[in-house]
């Protein structure tokens, strides 16, 4: 039986770490897409969203930008869920 909660601990110490990667290169991206976002903006010399003259392409890096971060918040949310259940089977 502690082989098994040793091979559950390893899987979920796996998807923790993979889970962590995906994570940062979600960041990672949302850095590059801010930076797009603000050359697009000093290009056209428009800042305010509201404004019409706003670059559609900006526009779009930003609602794609949003929905990358709502992803890297909901795999924190996951991560944090199942560690802390891994911690405790360590201990007992």
């Amino acid at each position: 039986m502690n082989h098994q909660r040793h091979f559950g601990n390893a899987a979920a110490s796996r998807e923790a770490m993979q889970t962590m990667t995906l994570i940062a290169e979600l960041n990672r991206i949302v850095l590059i897409i801010d930076s797009d976002i603000a050359a697009q903006e000093e290009q056209a010399r428009v800042f305010d969203r509201s404004q019409v003259e706003y670059p559609m392409l900006a526009r779009t890096l930003a609602v794609r930008r949003d929905n990358l971060r709502n992803t890297i918040a909901a795999l924190e949310q996951r991560l944090a869920t199942t560690e802390k259940p891994m911690f405790e089977s360590v201990s007992a």
